[in-house]
Protein backbone atom coordinates (compact mmCIF):
# COMPACT_ATOMS: atom_id res chain seq x y z
CA UNK A 1 0.00 0.00 0.00
CA UNK A 2 1.39 3.63 -0.88
CA UNK A 3 0.38 6.60 1.22
CA UNK A 4 1.56 9.38 -0.60
CA UNK A 5 2.92 9.99 -4.10
CA UNK A 6 4.45 12.16 -6.32
CA UNK A 7 1.80 12.53 -9.25
CA UNK A 8 2.06 13.06 -13.12
CA UNK A 9 1.20 16.79 -14.12
CA UNK A 10 -1.41 14.45 -16.50
CA UNK A 11 -2.91 12.87 -13.36
CA UNK A 12 -6.14 14.67 -12.55
CA UNK A 13 -5.86 13.80 -8.84
CA UNK A 14 -2.95 16.43 -8.60
CA UNK A 15 -5.23 19.03 -8.83
CA UNK A 16 -7.62 20.45 -5.95
CA UNK A 17 -10.93 20.76 -8.01
CA UNK A 18 -10.40 17.51 -10.19
CA UNK A 19 -9.53 15.52 -7.46
CA UNK A 20 -12.39 16.43 -5.10
CA UNK A 21 -14.91 15.81 -8.38
CA UNK A 22 -13.41 12.28 -8.95
CA UNK A 23 -11.66 10.74 -5.89
CA UNK A 24 -13.23 12.87 -2.89
CA UNK A 25 -15.16 9.71 -1.48
CA UNK A 26 -17.76 11.90 0.51
CA UNK A 27 -18.56 13.94 -2.10
CA UNK A 28 -19.49 10.75 -4.54
CA UNK A 29 -21.38 9.30 -1.88
CA UNK A 30 -23.49 12.40 -1.85
CA UNK A 31 -23.17 12.92 -5.53
CA UNK A 32 -24.65 9.13 -5.52
CA UNK A 33 -27.24 9.61 -3.05
CA UNK A 34 -28.92 12.68 -4.80
CA UNK A 35 -28.31 10.91 -7.99
CA UNK A 36 -30.53 7.68 -7.01
CA UNK A 37 -33.35 10.26 -5.16
CA UNK A 38 -33.71 11.81 -8.27
CA UNK A 39 -34.11 8.35 -10.19
CA UNK A 40 -36.36 7.00 -7.80
CA UNK A 41 -38.77 10.27 -7.32
CA UNK A 42 -38.51 10.31 -11.20
CA UNK A 43 -40.08 6.84 -11.38
CA UNK A 44 -42.43 7.34 -8.73
CA UNK A 45 -43.72 10.34 -10.51
CA UNK A 46 -44.17 8.61 -13.61
CA UNK A 47 -46.87 6.83 -11.63
CA UNK A 48 -48.41 9.37 -10.27
CA UNK A 49 -48.47 11.72 -13.06
CA UNK A 50 -48.89 9.40 -16.12
CA UNK A 51 -50.01 12.09 -18.87
CA UNK A 52 -47.60 14.26 -21.36
CA UNK A 53 -47.61 17.18 -19.15
CA UNK A 54 -44.97 15.21 -17.11
CA UNK A 55 -42.03 16.68 -18.22
CA UNK A 56 -39.86 15.96 -15.22
CA UNK A 57 -40.09 11.93 -15.84
CA UNK A 58 -38.61 12.26 -19.50
CA UNK A 59 -36.15 15.28 -18.01
CA UNK A 60 -34.39 12.88 -16.10
CA UNK A 61 -34.28 9.79 -18.18
CA UNK A 62 -34.51 11.04 -21.74
CA UNK A 63 -32.79 14.90 -21.45
CA UNK A 64 -30.26 14.10 -19.25
CA UNK A 65 -29.48 10.46 -19.04
CA UNK A 66 -29.75 9.62 -22.24
CA UNK A 67 -28.52 11.51 -24.34
CA UNK A 68 -27.01 14.20 -23.27
CA UNK A 69 -24.81 12.72 -20.42
CA UNK A 70 -24.39 9.34 -22.11
CA UNK A 71 -23.21 11.12 -25.02
CA UNK A 72 -21.15 14.06 -23.81
CA UNK A 73 -19.48 12.05 -20.73
CA UNK A 74 -18.63 8.54 -23.23
CA UNK A 75 -16.25 9.87 -25.85
CA UNK A 76 -14.82 12.47 -22.97
CA UNK A 77 -14.60 11.31 -19.63
CA UNK A 78 -15.29 7.55 -19.91
CA UNK A 79 -17.95 5.82 -17.36
CA UNK A 80 -18.09 8.50 -15.11
CA UNK A 81 -22.03 7.53 -15.00
CA UNK A 82 -21.85 3.65 -14.24
CA UNK A 83 -19.65 5.15 -11.21
CA UNK A 84 -22.49 7.28 -10.16
CA UNK A 85 -25.35 4.93 -11.57
CA UNK A 86 -27.87 4.28 -8.91
CA UNK A 87 -28.46 0.34 -9.69
CA UNK A 88 -24.65 0.28 -9.25
CA UNK A 89 -24.56 1.83 -6.09
CA UNK A 90 -26.98 0.51 -4.15
CA UNK A 91 -25.83 -2.85 -6.02
CA UNK A 92 -22.63 -3.16 -4.23
CA UNK A 93 -24.63 -2.84 -0.83
CA UNK A 94 -27.18 -5.67 -1.72
CA UNK A 95 -24.12 -7.94 -3.26
CA UNK A 96 -22.38 -7.32 -0.06
CA UNK A 97 -25.33 -8.74 1.86
CA UNK A 98 -26.61 -11.44 -0.72
CA UNK A 99 -25.52 -14.87 -1.82
CA UNK A 100 -22.41 -14.02 -3.17
CA UNK A 101 -22.92 -17.21 -5.70
CA UNK A 102 -20.90 -17.61 -9.12
CA UNK A 103 -23.16 -16.73 -12.27
CA UNK A 104 -23.73 -19.42 -14.55
CA UNK A 105 -22.08 -19.25 -17.62
CA UNK A 106 -25.21 -18.77 -19.77
CA UNK A 107 -25.77 -15.47 -17.76
CA UNK A 108 -22.47 -14.73 -18.22
CA UNK A 109 -23.33 -13.19 -22.14
CA UNK A 110 -23.11 -9.75 -23.06
CA UNK A 111 -25.05 -10.44 -25.78
CA UNK A 112 -28.20 -10.33 -23.38
CA UNK A 113 -27.60 -6.69 -22.89
CA UNK A 114 -27.62 -5.85 -26.54
CA UNK A 115 -30.16 -7.70 -27.47
CA UNK A 116 -32.17 -6.11 -24.74
CA UNK A 117 -31.08 -2.88 -26.06
CA UNK A 118 -31.95 -3.60 -29.93
CA UNK A 119 -34.95 -5.81 -29.78
CA UNK A 120 -36.68 -4.77 -26.15
CA UNK A 121 -35.52 -0.85 -26.84
CA UNK A 122 -35.35 -0.13 -30.06
CA UNK A 123 -37.35 -2.50 -31.73
CA UNK A 124 -40.10 -1.77 -29.45
CA UNK A 125 -39.44 2.13 -29.71
CA UNK A 126 -39.22 2.45 -33.42
CA UNK A 127 -43.06 0.24 -33.60
CA UNK A 128 -44.13 2.32 -30.90
CA UNK A 129 -42.67 5.59 -30.55
CA UNK A 130 -44.82 6.40 -27.62
CA UNK A 131 -44.56 3.48 -25.53
CA UNK A 132 -41.71 4.19 -23.37
CA UNK A 133 -41.44 7.56 -23.89
CA UNK A 134 -44.49 7.80 -22.13
CA UNK A 135 -44.03 8.98 -18.26
CA UNK A 136 -45.92 5.55 -17.29
CA UNK A 137 -43.78 3.57 -19.84
CA UNK A 138 -40.53 4.73 -18.87
CA UNK A 139 -41.54 4.00 -15.37
CA UNK A 140 -42.77 1.02 -15.96
CA UNK A 141 -39.53 0.29 -18.29
CA UNK A 142 -36.85 1.60 -15.49
CA UNK A 143 -38.66 -0.35 -12.69
CA UNK A 144 -38.39 -3.42 -14.43
CA UNK A 145 -34.98 -3.31 -14.90
CA UNK A 146 -34.40 -2.14 -11.31
CA UNK A 147 -35.87 -5.38 -9.94
CA UNK A 148 -34.18 -7.06 -12.03
CA UNK A 149 -30.88 -5.62 -11.67
CA UNK A 150 -31.13 -6.27 -7.68
CA UNK A 151 -31.91 -9.50 -8.03
CA UNK A 152 -29.22 -10.37 -9.72
CA UNK A 153 -27.02 -8.32 -7.28
CA UNK A 154 -28.48 -10.34 -4.28
CA UNK A 155 -27.52 -13.26 -6.47
CA UNK A 156 -24.22 -13.42 -7.86
CA UNK A 157 -21.20 -11.95 -6.62
CA UNK A 158 -18.42 -9.33 -8.45
CA UNK A 159 -21.41 -6.94 -9.74
CA UNK A 160 -22.26 -9.92 -12.58
CA UNK A 161 -25.49 -7.85 -13.43
CA UNK A 162 -23.16 -4.58 -14.35
CA UNK A 163 -20.48 -7.10 -16.44
CA UNK A 164 -22.97 -9.18 -18.22
CA UNK A 165 -26.82 -8.09 -18.23
CA UNK A 166 -27.05 -4.60 -17.90
CA UNK A 167 -27.72 -3.09 -21.04
CA UNK A 168 -25.97 0.21 -20.46
CA UNK A 169 -23.00 -1.72 -19.34
CA UNK A 170 -22.07 -3.06 -22.66
CA UNK A 171 -22.48 0.68 -24.41
CA UNK A 172 -20.56 2.35 -21.47
CA UNK A 173 -17.57 -0.92 -21.89
CA UNK A 174 -17.48 -0.40 -25.38
CA UNK A 175 -17.70 3.28 -25.69
CA UNK A 176 -15.85 4.41 -22.87
CA UNK A 177 -13.16 3.88 -24.92
CA UNK A 178 -13.19 6.71 -26.77
CA UNK A 179 -12.67 8.92 -23.60
CA UNK A 180 -9.02 10.62 -22.92
CA UNK A 181 -8.97 9.55 -19.59
CA UNK A 182 -7.14 6.46 -18.09
CA UNK A 183 -7.77 4.78 -14.83
CA UNK A 184 -3.94 2.89 -13.97
CA UNK A 185 -1.04 2.73 -11.51
CA UNK A 186 2.22 4.17 -11.20
CA UNK A 187 4.37 1.29 -12.45
CA UNK A 188 7.18 1.81 -9.93
CA UNK A 189 5.23 2.01 -6.52
CA UNK A 190 3.05 -1.25 -7.63
CA UNK A 191 6.05 -2.97 -8.41
CA UNK A 192 7.14 -3.49 -4.67
CA UNK A 193 3.59 -4.29 -3.93
CA UNK A 194 2.54 -7.14 -2.48
CA UNK A 195 -0.54 -6.63 -0.73
CA UNK A 196 -2.84 -5.57 -3.93
CA UNK A 197 -5.46 -3.32 -1.72
CA UNK A 198 -6.91 -1.43 -5.24
CA UNK A 199 -7.60 -5.15 -6.02
CA UNK A 200 -9.25 -5.42 -2.61
CA UNK A 201 -11.29 -2.46 -2.86
CA UNK A 202 -12.73 -2.90 -6.21
CA UNK A 203 -16.04 -4.18 -6.34
CA UNK A 204 -16.05 -6.01 -9.18
CA UNK A 205 -12.90 -7.82 -8.37
CA UNK A 206 -10.64 -6.33 -10.96
CA UNK A 207 -6.77 -5.72 -10.60
CA UNK A 208 -6.18 -1.71 -11.06
CA UNK A 209 -2.42 -2.45 -11.29
CA UNK A 210 -2.74 -4.92 -14.65
CA UNK A 211 -4.95 -2.05 -16.63
CA UNK A 212 -1.51 -0.04 -18.43
CA UNK A 213 -0.06 -2.99 -19.14
CA UNK A 214 -2.63 -4.67 -20.78
CA UNK A 215 -4.23 -1.55 -22.46
CA UNK A 216 -7.78 -2.09 -20.89
CA UNK A 217 -9.61 -1.02 -18.30
CA UNK A 218 -11.72 -3.97 -18.74
CA UNK A 219 -15.05 -3.72 -16.75
CA UNK A 220 -13.76 -0.33 -14.49
CA UNK A 221 -17.02 1.76 -14.18
CA UNK A 222 -14.97 4.37 -12.82
CA UNK A 223 -16.53 3.97 -9.23
CA UNK A 224 -12.99 5.03 -7.72
CA UNK A 225 -13.46 2.59 -4.83
CA UNK A 226 -9.47 1.73 -5.54
CA UNK A 227 -8.62 5.13 -4.67
CA UNK A 228 -9.46 4.25 -1.52
CA UNK A 229 -6.92 1.21 -1.52
CA UNK A 230 -4.57 2.65 -2.23
CA UNK A 231 -2.54 6.10 -3.45
CA UNK A 232 -0.68 4.93 -6.07
CA UNK A 233 -3.85 4.79 -8.46
CA UNK A 234 -3.87 7.19 -10.83
CA UNK A 235 -6.91 8.62 -13.11
CA UNK A 236 -5.02 10.52 -16.66
CA UNK A 237 -5.95 12.81 -19.23
CA UNK A 238 -4.46 11.08 -22.39
CA UNK A 239 -5.00 11.24 -26.24
CA UNK A 240 -7.99 10.41 -27.30
CA UNK A 241 -9.22 6.61 -27.72
CA UNK A 242 -5.28 6.44 -27.30
CA UNK A 243 -6.14 2.30 -26.15
CA UNK A 244 -7.42 1.68 -29.69
CA UNK A 245 -4.00 2.56 -31.55
CA UNK A 246 -2.78 -0.05 -29.43
CA UNK A 247 -3.19 -4.35 -29.37
CA UNK A 248 -5.21 -5.79 -26.14
CA UNK A 249 -7.66 -8.22 -25.96
CA UNK A 250 -10.67 -8.18 -28.56
CA UNK A 251 -14.20 -8.24 -26.95
CA UNK A 252 -16.79 -9.60 -30.00
CA UNK A 253 -19.58 -8.30 -27.72
CA UNK A 254 -17.85 -4.39 -28.28
CA UNK A 255 -17.79 -4.90 -32.10
CA UNK A 256 -21.20 -6.28 -32.78
CA UNK A 257 -21.89 -3.23 -30.16
CA UNK A 258 -20.84 -0.46 -32.65
CA UNK A 259 -22.27 -1.81 -35.57
CA UNK A 260 -25.76 -2.59 -33.86
CA UNK A 261 -26.11 0.98 -32.22
CA UNK A 262 -24.57 2.56 -35.04
CA UNK A 263 -27.74 0.58 -36.85
CA UNK A 264 -30.07 1.17 -34.92
CA UNK A 265 -29.25 4.87 -33.71
CA UNK A 266 -27.92 7.16 -36.41
CA UNK A 267 -29.36 4.99 -39.38
CA UNK A 268 -32.44 4.57 -38.75
CA UNK A 269 -33.00 7.78 -37.91
CA UNK A 270 -31.68 9.40 -41.09
CA UNK A 271 -33.90 6.76 -43.04
CA UNK A 272 -37.00 6.91 -40.73
CA UNK A 273 -36.36 11.16 -39.44
CA UNK A 274 -34.80 11.84 -41.97
CA UNK A 275 -34.94 10.48 -45.56
CA UNK A 276 -38.70 9.82 -44.37
CA UNK A 277 -39.76 13.58 -44.16
CA UNK A 278 -38.86 13.91 -47.67
CA UNK A 279 -41.20 14.06 -50.85
CA UNK A 280 -39.03 10.69 -51.88
CA UNK A 281 -40.44 8.74 -48.77
CA UNK A 282 -43.03 7.06 -50.60
CA UNK A 283 -40.18 5.19 -53.14
CA UNK A 284 -38.09 4.05 -50.00
CA UNK A 285 -38.06 0.48 -49.84
CA UNK A 286 -38.56 0.07 -46.11
CA UNK A 287 -41.86 2.08 -46.94
CA UNK A 288 -43.10 -0.23 -50.01
CA UNK A 289 -41.92 -3.20 -47.55
CA UNK A 290 -44.29 -1.88 -44.92
CA UNK A 291 -47.30 -1.33 -46.82
CA UNK A 292 -47.02 -4.70 -48.84
CA UNK A 293 -46.90 -6.07 -45.38
CA UNK A 294 -49.65 -3.91 -43.99
CA UNK A 295 -51.89 -5.60 -46.95
CA UNK A 296 -51.50 -8.58 -44.42
CA UNK A 297 -51.13 -7.28 -40.94
CA UNK A 298 -52.99 -5.26 -39.43
CA UNK A 299 -50.48 -2.72 -37.73
CA UNK A 300 -53.44 -0.53 -36.50
CA UNK A 301 -51.50 2.33 -34.93
CA UNK A 302 -48.72 0.69 -35.14
CA UNK A 303 -45.56 2.47 -36.86
CA UNK A 304 -44.86 -0.68 -39.46
CA UNK A 305 -42.71 2.11 -41.76
CA UNK A 306 -40.79 2.96 -38.59
CA UNK A 307 -39.92 -0.68 -37.78
CA UNK A 308 -38.99 -1.87 -40.89
CA UNK A 309 -36.37 1.50 -41.25
CA UNK A 310 -34.77 -0.12 -38.17
CA UNK A 311 -34.59 -3.95 -39.68
CA UNK A 312 -33.40 -2.58 -42.76
CA UNK A 313 -30.72 -0.37 -41.28
CA UNK A 314 -29.36 -3.25 -39.21
CA UNK A 315 -29.26 -5.55 -42.51
CA UNK A 316 -27.27 -2.57 -44.74
CA UNK A 317 -25.14 -2.09 -41.55
CA UNK A 318 -24.29 -5.71 -40.72
CA UNK A 319 -23.70 -6.45 -44.36
CA UNK A 320 -21.81 -3.83 -45.09
CA UNK A 321 -19.56 -4.26 -41.77
CA UNK A 322 -19.21 -8.18 -42.35
CA UNK A 323 -19.04 -8.69 -46.34
CA UNK A 324 -16.58 -5.84 -46.03
CA UNK A 325 -14.53 -7.48 -43.44
CA UNK A 326 -14.39 -10.68 -45.43
CA UNK A 327 -13.26 -9.52 -48.33
CA UNK A 328 -10.54 -7.53 -46.53
CA UNK A 329 -9.94 -10.88 -44.43
CA UNK A 330 -9.18 -12.45 -47.80
CA UNK A 331 -6.70 -9.97 -49.38
CA UNK A 332 -4.69 -9.97 -46.32
CA UNK A 333 -5.02 -14.04 -46.08
CA UNK A 334 -5.80 -13.71 -42.10
CA UNK A 335 -8.53 -15.67 -40.32
CA UNK A 336 -11.87 -13.68 -41.06
CA UNK A 337 -12.42 -13.38 -36.94
CA UNK A 338 -9.31 -12.08 -35.81
CA UNK A 339 -9.31 -9.46 -38.70
CA UNK A 340 -13.13 -8.87 -37.96
CA UNK A 341 -13.02 -8.43 -34.06
CA UNK A 342 -9.76 -6.40 -34.57
CA UNK A 343 -10.08 -3.86 -36.99
CA UNK A 344 -13.80 -4.04 -36.02
CA UNK A 345 -12.87 -1.23 -33.36
CA UNK A 346 -12.25 1.37 -36.08
CA UNK A 347 -16.18 1.76 -35.96
CA UNK A 348 -16.07 2.96 -32.56
CA UNK A 349 -16.38 6.95 -33.10
CA UNK A 350 -19.04 6.71 -35.95
CA UNK A 351 -22.03 6.58 -33.48
CA UNK A 352 -20.49 7.79 -30.20
CA UNK A 353 -19.04 11.09 -32.26
CA UNK A 354 -21.58 11.30 -34.77
CA UNK A 355 -24.38 11.48 -32.44
CA UNK A 356 -22.43 14.36 -30.46
CA UNK A 357 -23.94 16.86 -32.98
CA UNK A 358 -27.29 16.33 -32.84
CA UNK A 359 -27.43 15.80 -29.36
CA UNK A 360 -26.49 19.68 -28.72
CA UNK A 361 -28.24 20.95 -31.13
CA UNK A 362 -31.47 19.22 -29.66
CA UNK A 363 -30.47 20.48 -26.49
CA UNK A 364 -29.98 23.96 -27.35
CA UNK A 365 -33.05 24.45 -29.76
CA UNK A 366 -35.79 22.90 -27.04
CA UNK A 367 -34.53 20.23 -24.19
CA UNK A 368 -32.73 22.42 -22.24
CA UNK A 369 -35.63 24.60 -21.66
CA UNK A 370 -38.11 21.52 -21.05
CA UNK A 371 -35.23 19.67 -18.56
CA UNK A 372 -35.50 23.48 -16.66
CA UNK A 373 -39.10 23.15 -16.47
CA UNK A 374 -39.81 19.42 -15.63
CA UNK A 375 -37.11 19.55 -12.64
CA UNK A 376 -39.53 22.87 -11.59
CA UNK A 377 -42.34 21.03 -11.79
CA UNK A 378 -41.04 18.25 -9.75
CA UNK A 379 -41.23 21.08 -6.62
CA UNK A 380 -44.65 22.27 -7.25
CA UNK A 381 -42.94 25.36 -9.81
CA UNK A 382 -44.18 26.44 -13.06
CA UNK A 383 -41.74 27.88 -14.81
CA UNK A 384 -41.44 28.80 -18.54
CA UNK A 385 -38.07 28.87 -19.89
CA UNK A 386 -37.13 30.13 -23.40
CA UNK A 387 -34.95 27.85 -25.54
CA UNK A 388 -31.18 29.00 -25.63
CA UNK A 389 -31.42 28.98 -29.28
CA UNK A 390 -33.50 28.35 -32.41
CA UNK A 391 -33.45 26.17 -34.83
CA UNK A 392 -32.28 28.48 -37.65
CA UNK A 393 -29.12 29.76 -35.63
CA UNK A 394 -26.25 29.80 -38.24
CA UNK A 395 -23.69 28.88 -34.98
CA UNK A 396 -25.74 25.32 -34.89
CA UNK A 397 -24.10 24.32 -38.09
CA UNK A 398 -20.74 24.23 -36.23
CA UNK A 399 -21.96 20.87 -34.39
CA UNK A 400 -22.80 19.53 -37.77
CA UNK A 401 -19.05 19.17 -38.65
CA UNK A 402 -18.77 16.44 -35.86
CA UNK A 403 -20.40 13.65 -38.25
CA UNK A 404 -17.22 14.48 -40.76
CA UNK A 405 -14.96 14.32 -37.71
CA UNK A 406 -16.14 11.11 -36.63
CA UNK A 407 -15.82 9.48 -40.05
CA UNK A 408 -12.40 11.15 -40.41
CA UNK A 409 -11.40 9.36 -36.84
CA UNK A 410 -12.80 5.98 -37.47
CA UNK A 411 -10.94 5.98 -40.49
CA UNK A 412 -7.08 6.71 -38.61
CA UNK A 413 -8.10 4.09 -36.12
CA UNK A 414 -8.71 1.60 -39.08
CA UNK A 415 -5.48 2.41 -40.40
CA UNK A 416 -3.51 2.30 -37.60
CA UNK A 417 -5.16 -1.01 -36.64
CA UNK A 418 -4.29 -2.58 -40.01
CA UNK A 419 -0.73 -1.01 -40.02
CA UNK A 420 -0.64 -3.65 -37.41
CA UNK A 421 -1.54 -6.97 -39.37
CA UNK A 422 1.33 -9.07 -40.03
CA UNK A 423 1.06 -8.29 -43.87
CA UNK A 424 2.48 -6.78 -47.05
CA UNK A 425 2.19 -3.14 -47.59
CA UNK A 426 -0.09 -3.39 -51.20
CA UNK A 427 -2.39 -6.43 -49.55
CA UNK A 428 -3.00 -3.47 -46.43
CA UNK A 429 -3.97 -1.10 -49.13
CA UNK A 430 -5.72 -3.29 -51.09
CA UNK A 431 -7.76 -4.38 -48.10
CA UNK A 432 -8.31 -0.63 -46.87
CA UNK A 433 -11.15 0.04 -48.80
CA UNK A 434 -12.89 -3.35 -47.90
CA UNK A 435 -12.25 -2.91 -44.22
CA UNK A 436 -14.01 0.58 -44.27
CA UNK A 437 -17.26 -0.50 -45.60
CA UNK A 438 -19.01 0.27 -42.94
CA UNK A 439 -17.53 3.43 -42.61
CA UNK A 440 -18.17 4.36 -46.35
CA UNK A 441 -21.92 3.50 -45.88
CA UNK A 442 -22.35 5.27 -42.60
CA UNK A 443 -20.67 8.44 -44.88
CA UNK A 444 -22.82 7.81 -48.24
CA UNK A 445 -26.24 7.58 -45.67
CA UNK A 446 -25.62 10.51 -44.64
CA UNK A 447 -24.88 11.94 -48.51
CA UNK A 448 -27.53 10.92 -49.65
CA UNK A 449 -29.84 12.40 -47.22
CA UNK A 450 -28.63 15.81 -48.28
CA UNK A 451 -29.34 14.62 -51.97
CA UNK A 452 -32.61 13.70 -51.38
CA UNK A 453 -33.77 16.67 -49.71
CA UNK A 454 -31.92 18.89 -52.58
CA UNK A 455 -33.90 16.98 -55.38
CA UNK A 456 -36.89 15.98 -53.48
CA UNK A 457 -37.67 18.81 -51.17
CA UNK A 458 -39.23 18.47 -47.48
CA UNK A 459 -42.78 17.30 -47.51
CA UNK A 460 -45.64 18.90 -46.43
CA UNK A 461 -46.84 16.08 -44.07
CA UNK A 462 -44.45 14.59 -42.17
CA UNK A 463 -43.46 10.86 -42.15
CA UNK A 464 -45.91 10.11 -39.22
CA UNK A 465 -49.22 11.19 -41.07
CA UNK A 466 -47.53 9.31 -44.69
CA UNK A 467 -46.79 6.61 -43.25
CA UNK A 468 -50.15 4.44 -43.89
CA UNK A 469 -50.71 6.85 -46.79
CA UNK A 470 -50.53 5.03 -50.52
CA UNK A 471 -46.62 5.86 -51.63
CA UNK A 472 -46.89 8.38 -54.09
CA UNK A 473 -43.93 8.89 -57.32
CA UNK A 474 -41.64 11.71 -56.08
CA UNK A 475 -42.10 14.91 -57.94
CA UNK A 476 -38.45 16.00 -58.85
CA UNK A 477 -38.42 20.12 -58.51
CA UNK A 478 -37.09 21.52 -61.73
Amino acid sequence: MVDQIKRDNNDLFKYAITKFLFKNQSFLMLLRIVVSLVFFYAIYYGFTHQTKENLFTWAVFWGIFWALFMVITLPTLGRVFCGICPHGFLGKYITKFGLQKKMPKWLQNRYIGLGILMIGWWGVYYLNPGLFRSPLGTAVMFSVMTVLAFVLYFLYKDMSYCKSVCPIGVLTRAYGKMSFTWLGTYKEECSSCKTFECASACPQNLKPFTFDKRDSITDCTLCMDCTKGCEAVAFRITKPSFSLFKKFQTMPAEIWAYILILAAIPVTMSFHHGINRSNAAGDMIWTKTAHWVEQYINFGTLDAVGLFAFLYAVIFSVVAAVAGMYVASKILQKDFKSVFYDLGYAYAPLFIIGSIAHTLESFFTHEANKIAEGFGQAVGMTLHVAPLASRGDSWLHIFGALKWIAIIWALVILYKRLAKIDATKMKKMVAFPFAASLIIFFLSVNLYRVYVFKTYGMAKHSHHSMQHKTAKKPQVKG
